[in-house]
This record gives structure tokens, C-alpha cells and sequence, in this order.
């Protein structure tokens, strides 16, 4: 199958159709992007690269960075990690704070914002640098030095995340963040924060389909076990409370963000990663989700 000639196919057909998505509001700084922007790009395990659109061009990555923070909190604390944040789909929306005081501060995943800001958590007490090291190890899995934050965005979520702020209180009050309030918020914006574009993200995300090892150097980042348990983890939480239909309707392990990215994982065989700022009702990119669904039918590569 020529890859190429696929994605240029589907990127056409989809970016013709009307967009029923509308871009995140409550996040100021991600209002001024252009919404019509679209990109697609496919990174294999074999280190061939394919794209269209707007796929060089970066981006707020948002929620998709909390698996690249899960990964550096589990290869430092292990399987402690789980005392503290579940595996379960939440079932709710990701910033859900009713579900949270009912299973007493303790997270459903670390997917959803409470769960990553127990992770962020977790970083802080074991790291001497947490906003430095964890972007070291970004630029390190990614193997590009020039990823980084984007202060107006962290900015910018600081200025509105009064619901983080509560998760936080609450998680507080149970016992389960063990820093200041301010510290975990920072760290949990920065991370929110990092831009990339859909290559680097694609290749960046290849440690998941790679079975734990960079593509670049071979280097073992992860065990192979804990490989398994993160794209478990990004099959049955990675969107949300849209993760069942994503498994129904794409069929891969995944992660989406509220700037309009989605990266998806066929383990042994490639990354996929897909950006259109027009989210859905539930907070996944609208046009994204479409090109995704119609790649996988039309390579028959679900993981089903």
C-alpha cells in the first residue's frame, strides 16, 4: 500500500467536508489559533515518515503530554504509582470533580486531569528540577532539543484553571498530593503546555508502538511490560469519556488533546498522529477523529 498517496487521499476528503467542531474557549491563548488548520502524519517502527496538511506545523499538545509524564513517573516510582491513581475509564468528563470527591481523592486514570496532576505530583517529590528534567526527557524521546514550553499558553491556563485549582483542594484534603498547591498547578501547566508538531509527535510516540525502545538509538526507555500497561491505559482512557467509541471506531490506543491533536499507537507497526483545533462535544478533535476511523478501515490495521 503507498502510505502517501492514502493520506493525501483522506486529508483531501476530510478537509473538504464541513467541520461541525468548535476550537477550546476556556483556554484564552488556544482561541487564536486558526481553526481551519489540519494536519496528518504517519511515523512507522521501520522510521518511514508520511504526511499532509499542516503536519510540520506545532502545536499546543495539551492532555497528550500526561502519557509522557505517566511514563517518567512510572520508570521512577514503579508500581506505587497505582496506590495513588486507578486504570479505570472514568466514564465522565475529564475534569470532573464529582466523581473524584466520591472515590475519596484517589483518580480513575492518569489521563483525566486529576490523575495527572497526582502524577505532576509524583514528579515534583522525585525530581530536583521537575519542569527542566521532565523536558529534558521529552526532547530526549523525541530526539529534537528544540521542543519546549510555550509560557503564554502556561500563562493562560493559569489564569482561568479554576477547576484544576479545585481538583488539586480536593485531592489535598484526602492526602493524595503531598506538595504545595501552587508547585503541582505549574508543573502540571508547563507540561500541558509543550508544542509539537505531528511528526515530532508521531516520533515521539513511536517509544509505544516500539515495544518501550527509541526508534533512534535503542535505547530502553520502558520495560516491555510497562509498554503494555501505558497503551492499555491510552486504549481505555487516552479520550476521554469517548474512549469506547475511539475503540469502536478507530481501534487503536490513543490520546487526544483540547488543541486539536490526536496520537494514536498500532504497537509493532507505527504512530499516527492527527491535528485539527475543532473539538467535538466531548473535547476531541472532530475532523481528527474522522481521518483516523477511515485509516484504519482502509489499511485494515486496528489492533482488533
Amino acid at each position: 500500500m503507498n502510505h502517501q498517496e492514502l493520506l493525501d487521499s483522506l486529508y483531501q476528503k476530510i478537509k473538504n467536508k464541513p467541520d461541525k467542531g468548535k476550537v477550546a474557549k476556556y483556554i484564552p491563548e488556544l482561541k487564536k489559533i486558526n481553526p481551519d488548520k489540519f494536519g496528518v502524519n504517519l511515523f512507522t517502527t521501520t522510521c518511514k515518515s508520511y504526511g499532509a496538511g499542516d503536519y510540520q506545523e506545532r502545536f499546543s499538545i495539551q492532555s497528550i503530554a500526561k502519557v509522557l509524564s505517566l511514563t517518567l513517573a512510572i520508570n521512577l516510582v514503579g508500581k506505587k504509582i497505582w496506590n495513588r491513581v486507578g486504570v479505570e475509564p472514568s466514564g465522565d468528563p475529564f475534569n470532573s470533580l464529582v466523581q473524584l470527591e466520591f472515590e475519596k481523592g484517589i483518580p480513575r486514570n492518569p489521563m483525566i486531569n486529576s490523575g495527572a496532576l497526582v502524577v505532576c505530583d509524583i514528579l515534583i517529590s522525585k525530581l530536583k528540577e521537575p519542569k527542566k528534567e521532565f523536558l529534558a526527557f521529552v526532547r530526549k524521546l523525541a530526539n529534537n532539543n528544540t521542543i519546549a514550553y510555550n509560557k503564554k499558553i502556561v500563562a493562560s491556563e493559569k489564569a482561568f484553571g479554576f477547576k484544576n485549582t479545585a481538583h488539586v483542594n480536593l485531592m489535598k484534603s484526602f492526602k493524595n498530593i503531598k506538595n504545595e498547591i501552587d508547585e503541582v498547578l505549574d508543573l502540571y501547566y508547563h507540561i500541558c503546555s509543550i508544542e509539537m508538531s505531528c511528526e515530532e509527535l508521531s516520533k515521539t510516540f513511536l517509544l509505544y508502538a516500539n515495544g518501550g525502545v527509541l526508534t533512534h538509538n535503542n535505547e530502553r526507555i520502558l520495560t516491555v511490560s510497562r509498554t503494555k500497561r501505558i497503551n492499555a491505559i491510552m486504549q481505555l482512557c487516552g479520550l476521554y469519556d469517548e474512549a469506547g467509541e475511539f475503540s469502536f471506531k478507530v481501534g487503536l490506543p490513543g490520546k487526544s488533546g483540547v488543541g486539536g491533536g490526536i496520537v494514536a499507537v498500532h504497537p509493532g507497526k507505527y504512530c499516527i498522529s492527527v491535528w485539527s483545533p475543532k473539538l467535538n462535544k466531548k473535547g476531541n478533535s472532530y475532523k481528527g477523529f474522522q481521518i483516523l476511523e477511515q485509516f484504519t478501515t482502509e489499511t485494515e490495521s486496528s489492533i482488533f
